[in-house]
């Protein structure tokens, strides 16, 4: 597919990092406007004291309203497994409409089935207020953004290409983190090595920005390249490996890794578009399915 790329446009980007999940959420406003997208947002919880709160959502909050900027939407490249998201209350405070890719219905039957969720949940995507499909445009102010979908990671992980910013999700990492497990429900590391490669035929110019970075060797915390630098230099696909030597290592990396930390809230949260499950009485509760991850 062509994809409609703009490297003459350059949005201006902010990028916010969350210690507790080393996650980057951002800022994207139109260069020509004060329109502007927030991607990847975050929501407080401390799991053990089952206490929610929004210091990291009222940042990006303080940011939007400081700077005079309108909000247009809210992103979310994939169900994340490692964060809850801040869309519902980013939204109750500043408006704006939250987006998914459209197999969010595959992850949302999977998991409903894993925590039971009954027939009152519903598996549609329609808690979000718009589903994407590969290749869909939308528009922030006047700067169109297009979609590439990028499955791997999760069925429903998508690419948001900006101009010349392309916000890439769990997809890639920086360099020399390099990619994302691929052994969750509907992951496949064949898929991610095909969505990778996607992402690499963009210009070499084009700046990736990370939802995730945990400063390997050290270093500091980084969350933008470009896809030149990736090609060159990642360490799980740059420098030509083949699809073969990637799902070798890839199945046998995941082999090792434990669950995310916040895996149970996360995906019961974020599988409904930020908001909390509440019990039959409305008040907010998670399940613990036993032995059901």
């Amino acid at each position: 597919m062509d994809y409609p790329v703009k490297m003459d446009v350059k949005p201006k980007v902010t990028g916010f990092f969350d210690e507790a999940t080393n996650t980057i959420s951002y800022v994207v406003q139109d260069p020509a406007s004060t329109a502007c997208a927030v991607v990847d947002s975050v929501m407080d919880i401390d799991y053990a004291a089952g206490r929610i709160t929004y210091e990291h959502a009222d940042q990006i909050i303080a940011f939007i309203r400081k700077n005079g900027l309108e909000l247009e939407w809210i992103i979310e490249t994939h169900v994340h497994a490692d964060h809850l998201s801040g869309a519902p209350y980013i939204q109750q405070e500043l408006g704006g409409k939250i987006g998914i890719g459209e197999k969010i219905t595959v992850v949302q039957d999977v998991f409903g089935k894993v925590f039971n969720e009954g027939t009152e949940f519903q598996r549609d995507g329609s808690q979000f207020d718009a589903l994407f499909t590969d290749g869909d445009t939308y528009r922030i102010g006047g700067m169109e953004v297009f979609v590439m979908a990028t499955p791997g990671h999760t069925p429903a992980c998508m690419v948001h290409v900006m101009g010349d910013a392309a916000f890439v999700g769990d997809t890639l990492f920086m360099p020399d983190g390099g990619s994302a497990r691929c052994d969750f429900p509907g992951g496949s590391a064949e898929e991610l090595y095909d969505s990778i490669q996607k992402i690499l035929s963009l210009p070499d110019e084009m700046r990736l920005f990370m939802c995730h970075d945990y400063g390997p060797n050290g270093r500091n915390i980084a969350w933008e390249t470009t896809v030149g630098d990736e090609k060159a230099h990642n360490i799980h696909v740059g420098g030509g490996k083949t699809k073969e030597e990637f799902v070798k290592f890839r199945t046998e990396r995941d082999a090792q890794l434990d669950m995310p930390k916040l895996i149970i809230p996360s995906l019961q949260v974020n599988m409904r578009a930020g908001e909390v499950p509440t019990d039959k009485d409305g008040n907010p509760m998670l399940k613990v399915p036993v032995n059901g991850l």
